[in-house]
């Protein structure tokens, strides 16, 4: 015969299959009315039972009671003492995301997304998943744009667009196939330009034509990550890394997205960028030509010149130096002089 502890989990157990054969639900809901504030309706699974059940309603219509109230940092700072001391329970995620709105309302930026990604992390049943996931985004956009944060919800704070991009980042790894992350990358590219750093920007964006590469913004993203590269370019005396990079998205964009607006702009830049390339090799062949006396190398990179942008003054001048560099290799040649095959050494 089993032991009586036995038996009981056992009854448990047929009770519970019971339930489900039944198409019942287990999991319990939160329901509030004016007559009769919160009570647990449905299921058999509240996370709570006995005095933990009755202390629990007891704060939520506290918090409840001050939130009518307007005293809404009562009313937030009770809801989030359910969420922590009955964490497992029906009543936890309710009572996050009720503290959310209510710091959300009074301004408390970090305090009310920090609440709502409590919902999200450890309540991924609850029901608002979309919902909440846009007002994060909504709160990151405020920070970025200059929101600032109350401290007490009194007091405003300074403005903070990097812990904008960090709400950015969590929202992208919350919700990685929601129709907001895509915006939050932009976004993270965004702030990040605004504060300087450009090599951040590039890699934001680069996530976002990887990850997303369907995306509505995937044009935008293209255009933005060649015209960031184009804005590191130096000039032609200098390494040509980002003009390189700067061609290549450009010429992406274009073959990519060929009826989209701003392929104007993207020939513009491409345009420019060929001829800070050109100028690059014309200035490497002329230091040959007229320094070293290295026709080979000189003929090397005057042709790349050329080869680089075909159509452009910097081709021109390019084949009318190689029409010098052939007459003086040849004079060289008769005066018995020999040819320099040097090219990568002074």
């Amino acid at each position: 015969m089993l032991p009586s502890s036995a038996r009981a989990f056992r009854a448990f157990c047929l009770f519970l299959l019971g339930a489900l054969l039944a198409g019942g639900s287990l999991r319990a809901e939160l329901v509030w009315s004016p007559g009769t504030g919160w009570r647990i309706e449905g299921g058999v699974l509240s996370g709570l039972i006995g005095d933990d059940a009755r202390k629990a309603t007891e704060l939520m219509n506290k918090a409840r009671l001050s939130e009518e109230r307007r005293d809404l940092g009562s009313a937030a700072k009770a809801y989030e003492n359910v969420g922590k001391r009955y964490n497992n329970s029906v009543f936890a995620p309710e009572a996050y995301y009720r503290a959310a709105r209510m710091r959300l309302e009074r301004q408390q930026y970090f305090k009310a997304y920090e609440n709502f990604q409590q919902v999200l992390t450890r309540y991924p049943s609850y029901g608002r998943f979309t919902e909440i996931v846009g007002e994060q985004y909504r709160i990151a956009s405020a920070l970025l744009d200059g929101a600032r944060n109350r401290i007490w919800g009194i007091i405003p704070g300074f403005p903070n667009r990097e812990k904008a991009i960090e709400f950015f980042e969590i929202l992208i790894a919350t919700a990685p196939y929601s129709d907001y992350a895509p915006l939050a990358l932009m976004n993270v590219a965004r702030a990040h330009q605004r504060l300087g750093n450009d090599e951040e920007a590039i890699d934001a964006l680069d996530r976002m034509i990887n990850i997303y590469p369907q995306s509505l913004l995937a044009p935008d993203a293209y255009i933005k990550l060649a015209q960031t590269h184009a804005s590191l370019v130096e000039g032609p005396n200098y390494d040509q890394g980002s003009t390189k990079e700067a061609i290549t998205y450009f010429e992406d964009f274009m073959i990519l997205f060929p009826s989209d607006s701003n392929v104007g702009s993207a020939e513009k830049g491409l345009g420019q960028m060929k001829e800070t390339l050109a100028e690059s090799k014309m200035r490497i062949a002329d230091f040959y030509f007229y320094k070293r006396s290295n026709y080979q190398a000189a003929r090397v990179f005057y042709n790349e010149a050329i080869t680089v942008y075909p159509d452009s003054t910097t081709a021109a001048k390019a084949r009318e130096q190689l029409v010098k560099v052939e007459a003086a290799a040849a004079a060289a040649g008769a005066a018995g002089q020999p040819a320099k095959k040097r090219f990568l050494f002074f």
